[in-house]
């Protein structure tokens, strides 16, 4: 419930701190006074959109602070925590709003800053505030269908529906984004096709290029290899100046030294070391030589080859490494394209067997609705009859939703309150036939039938009465008592009828100081309710027959707790 609320700084409103209890609570006062101002803040402080205009003269900044309390087991605590706004086993609710002329305006939960669509959040599950032109919660379309699914108590049968839901959506989301890349690839399939078999039949191998370009300066250059290759062996080997010739008379002389004098016996075996490498050199510059010859046929050969690896390279990358590493690209981008059909028929049949158990918890959902459908007409219309309006007729209307998307978010039916106030008319959408007073009734009638269900704590009612009078507002005024059995239910009223059913009662006032107006609002003691419901019987004069009236009525409905 709303415990307290300070306003500072708000149209008419200089300071103001005013304390609530439980049960119902009115505001009366003369037109003007400003008890809409109250309503007003607090609907700023659950989220309503702010603006200068509602800065008092003069002042820059209006403030607005109110605090709540819940019980222990209000989901709404689990909630403000799960968001970091709240502690566990706390039922303390702190909203403060700043409003400033510069535009830096400022919200506040429980101490924190916090974004203002936060608070709408928020208290479409604190408040619920219902005005004579603002009757939001009974014509949007989304809360009939919710107060058709809180009295049914389908809330369990909506969340199975709304998890069906998101699952169904996220496969068709997933199937819809696998058609758009398969439709996309497949665009580009001959073109990878076509990339894939030239790099796949060109047989590319890596270092390729390289050793190839070998053995081609080989071939070009095969005389002067011939030549020197020739000149080299015959250096090491062939005559008596070759190398290996001279290293034999070497060893010849080292020998004899060695038989003279033993300490040069290592140049000998040095010698003798080195032979045997030079040996096998000159073996192999023979076996090159003979190796070597002109050879026109393969260097065309490899000349095509290298033609056709630098055209690869220049086309598809800036190596011939750079193709190797694309060809495993395309091969893989291949293979998952030749798997993509699969995949989406595998995806498909996941999105229908989606379809078919949403389908099925829709229809529950569905005939459900219409069973609560017809008991919450019935019980309307019995409750409408007790606030004097037993010639009207009301039906809940359950329909399947049209368009082209077979499946909404809170299931496959639109639900529309309907309404005739006159006998013989057709029933048509309440939004559009109703009178304010009509609305005012039928309203109260839900209320009362869902009070049970309905966990928002508090419920404001700005002038919801209008249009009403007599024996209706009596009635309206007892209905209103009796749902503060299950919330604060606040009321502004110019209703002797209602206003003598309080359990607390506000006068807001205005005065002028130093030539300001300023509103205030103080609680009534027993016998200020009394002339004050007077005031509210008689207008200007209040006699004394008024203010005996008005403590019978208040009496009265103390009698009917």
């Amino acid at each position: 419930m709303l415990t307290e609320l300070r306003i500072s700084n708000f149209g008419v409103i200089e300071q103001l701190a005013v304390t609530f209890g439980a049960g119902f609570i009115v505001f009366t006062g003369e037109t003007g006074a400003g008890k809409s101002l109250l309503i007003d803040a607090v609907t700023l402080l659950v989220g309503g959109r702010a603006s200068a205009d509602h800065i008092r003269a003069q002042a820059e900044e209006a403030e607005l602070e109110a605090a709540f309390l819940l019980t222990p087991d209000h989901p709404l605590l689990e909630w403000l925590q799960s968001k970091g706004f709240a502690r566990s086993g706390e039922g303390d609710i702190l909203i403060r709003r700043i409003i400033s002329r510069t535009g830096r305006n400022r919200t506040y939960l429980n101490g924190n800053l916090c974004p203002v669509h936060f608070l709408d959040e928020l208290g479409g599950k604190l408040v619920d505030v219902h005005g004579q032109h603002e009757q939001q919660s009974l014509l949007s379309p989304s809360a009939q269908l919710d107060a058709v699914d809180a009295f049914g108590r389908l809330h369990a049968l909506r969340q199975e529906y709304a998890l069906a839901h998101r699952h169904w959506q996220e496969r068709t989301a997933e199937l819809a984004a696998l058609t758009a890349d398969l439709a996309q690839r497949r665009e580009r399939e001959d073109l990878l096709r076509f990339q894939f078999q030239e790099m796949t039949e060109a047989g590319i191998e890596a270092g390729e290029d390289t050793r190839l370009e070998q053995e081609r300066s080989r071939l070009m250059h095969s005389q002067q290899l011939g030549e020197l290759s020739d000149q080299l062996h015959e250096m090491l080997y062939a005559g008596d100046q070759g190398v290996l010739s001279l290293l034999a008379g070497a060893r010849k002389l080292l020998s004899k030294m060695e038989s003279i004098d033993a300490t040069t016996s290592e140049w000998g075996r040095t010698v003798e070391e080195a032979v045997v490498p030079l040996r096998d050199l000159a073996d192999q510059v023979r076996r090159y030589r003979d190796r070597v010859e002109a050879n026109p046929g393969r260097l065309q050969e490899i000349e095509q080859r290298l033609d056709r690896l630098h055209r690869l390279v220049k086309k598809y990358g800036g190596s011939l490494e750079a193709v190797l590493a694309l060809q495993e690209s395309l091969r893989a981008q291949l293979a998952q394209l030749d798997h993509a059909e699969t995949h989406l028929q595998d995806m498909t049949r996941a999105v229908e067997e989606g379809a078919l158990i949403l389908r099925d918890v829709a229809e529950r959902l569905s005939r459900k609705r219409l069973e609560a459908a017809k008991k919450l007409t019935a019980q309307v219309t019995k409750e409408l009859g007790t606030l004097r309006m037993e010639r009207t007729r009301f039906a809940v209307e359950v329909s399947r939703l049209s368009g082209e998307a077979p499946f909404g978010q809170t299931g496959q039916d639109a639900v529309e309150f309907l309404f005739s106030a006159n006998p013989g008319e057709p029933l048509k959408p309440l939004a559009k036939v109703a009178s304010g007073g009509e609305l005012s009734r039928v309203m109260l009638a839900l209320k009362t039938i869902l009070a049970e269900n309905d966990r928002v704590p508090v419920l404001i009612f700005d002038e919801v009465d209008a249009g009403v009078g007599g024996a209706v507002a009596e009635v309206m005024g007892a209905r209103l008592r009796n749902l503060s059995r299950h919330h604060q239910v606040m009321c502004v009223t110019h209703l002797p009828q209602v206003g003598s059913q309080a359990h607390a009662h506000y006068l807001v006032e205005k005065q002028v100081r130093h030539n300001r107006t300023l509103t205030q609002v103080r609680v009534l003691s027993l016998e200020e309710r009394e002339e004050e419901v007077a005031r509210m019987l008689a207008g200007v004069t209040v006699t004394k027959n008024a203010r005996a009236a008005a403590a019978e009525m208040i009496a009265g409905a103390k009698d009917r707790r």
